[in-house]
């Protein structure tokens, strides 16, 4: 029997060796898409960062990103009773690269201005190229939180500070379906970082109690202790921003926060971001009815 044991084993291996094959994969590059991250929030002047895809062997650096944006195309944003031509920025990013954007000429000017407001649709158009790429988002109106406060975290690890307290909130959904919320936080006067989204499709229409929220944060390392950037702290003053969003919107940040949290996993499924461009661009053209909530963390 030990004989027939290794017969079987050599028979495995041999087979196991003789279908080996060399496989020769083409990784040329294909030709460069548009990528776009716009949004228009309540209050909010449209904004539009229009730039290209990067080969995924090119070095990534503040240069690399600088060559990306493009530049030269006519953006145009519509109430449906107003059309405004948005103009190129640019920003010194601190070193030697430049960062670019579109928004509204001047807001003082009448003619040029436009700012979002709840319940309406935004239509973007971009042409470029020769190509025309368009997409409608719309402004829901928001419902705010019904509360907030700060308690200890629900889950804690060795290198959760002992000081750290969490952000809870109670919020009653709406009763009508297709309710969707991005969620972002502020400290003190810095700017807001995102945090994560819902939707209503499980709990519509019912009151939500003790919801545990993140702090967002972006550009943290391996070295980086997130458990101090998830938190809070004594005497910081935390905004929350509540932002509604439709159903497009959602599913491209879902989609975004998946694909970003499955990044090195081998076992996890690949993901295409469910843009809402037309033409074969990439990226989102959001609306954002927000609300904001303050409070001293005790």
């Amino acid at each position: 029997m030990r004989q027939l044991s290794i017969i079987s084993v050599f028979i495995l291996i041999t087979t196991l060796i003789s279908c080996e094959k060399e496989v020769h994969i083409n990784m040329s590059s294909s030709s460069g898409k548009i990528v776009v991250q716009g949004g228009i929030e309540s209050g909010v002047p449209p904004y539009v960062l229009l730039s290209s895809t990067i080969s995924f062997f090119a070095k990534v650096d503040l240069s690399t990103l600088e060559k990306s944006f493009i530049h030269g195309a006519v953006i145009t944003v519509s109430d449906g009773s107003r059309t405004v031509t948005l103009k190129e920025y640019s920003f010194d990013t601190g070193s030697a690269a430049k960062f670019y954007i579109y928004s509204i000429d001047t807001p003082f000017n009448p003619l040029t201005a436009l700012l979002g407001e709840n319940g309406k649709f935004y239509t973007l158009s971009i042409t470029y190229n020769g190509q025309t790429y368009t997409s409608v988002t719309k402004i829901p109106t928001p419902k705010p939180i019904d509360s907030m406060w700060f308690a200890e975290p629900l889950f804690r690890t060795p290198r959760t500070p002992d000081s750290a307290k969490q952000l809870f909130a109670n919020f009653t959904d709406p009763d009508t379906p297709g309710n969707y919320v991005r969620y972002y936080t502020r400290r003190d006067n810095n700017q807001f970082y995102p945090s994560d989204q819902f939707n209503d499709e499980v709990v519509n229409g019912k009151p939500l109690t003790n919801i545990p929220l993140y702090g967002g944060f972006i550009g943290a390392t391996e070295e980086t202790n997130t458990d101090s950037l998830r938190y809070f702290f004594k005497g910081e003053t935390v905004t929350l921003k509540w932002s509604a969003i439709d159903k497009k919107t959602y599913n491209f940040w879902n989609s975004f926060a998946y694909a970003r949290n499955a990044l090195g996993n081998p076992f996890a499924s690949p993901i295409n971001l469910q843009t809402n461009i037309s033409n074969g661009a990439l990226g989102i053209w959001a609306g954002y009815g927000s609300t904001e909530t303050t409070l001293i963390v005790p």
